[in-house]
């Protein structure tokens, strides 16, 4: 008998102890959605920042963003977190921004600045605009869109006065 109790106390300590830790244990069979918060940026988007920018034209570029400072208007914080579901990975990124006179004076974060960053926009281009002292120089003709030839229908229509016969035989 007393075989018998010890391997009952033993099944039953197993049973018990799978049951406490069972959630755990097929943790990876729940789904679980991954947790974006915040704003999500690409880094072409700051790379686009130049110095001496208007509030309009970096709110333009990057979105509102998450936290204004409550004392004054030329701090804004651009923030992101992203909880992975599957794994519980935490990915965190800021971008600080500040302002004097309503213009871009300093950006500080996880995010890499274009090279040209301290070139006001004025005196600088954007990495998709055209040259255009080079466009001038090598361009003939202006170019044009391409024109749509004349409709033609694919079939041609009857006459109203065919289809009228045609109806009445």
């Amino acid at each position: 008998m007393t075989i018998k109790k010890k391997s009952l106390t033993l099944l039953g300590a197993a049973v018990l102890s799978l049951s406490v830790t069972g959630c755990s244990v097929f943790d990876w069979l729940i789904y679980k959605p991954d947790i974006p918060q915040g704003n999500y940026m690409e880094t072409q988007q700051v790379e686009k920042l130049r110095i001496e920018m208007t509030k309009e034209q970096v709110e333009y570029i990057l979105g509102r963003p998450v936290l204004h400072d409550s004392f004054s208007d030329d701090t804004w914080y651009y923030v992101y977190h992203f909880k992975s579901g599957r794994d519980a990975s935490i990915i965190h990124k800021e971008l600080i921004i500040h302002f004097e006179n309503d213009m871009l004076t300093k950006v500080v974060g996880d995010y890499d600045l274009a090279e040209d960053f301290d070139t006001p926009l004025d005196q600088s281009r954007l990495p998709d605009a055209p040259m255009l002292e080079t466009e001038a120089e090598n361009s003939e003709e202006p170019l044009l869109p391409e024109q749509r030839p004349e409709p033609v229908p694919l079939v041609e229509e009857e006459t109203s006065e065919y289809q009228a016969e045609k109806k009445f035989e």
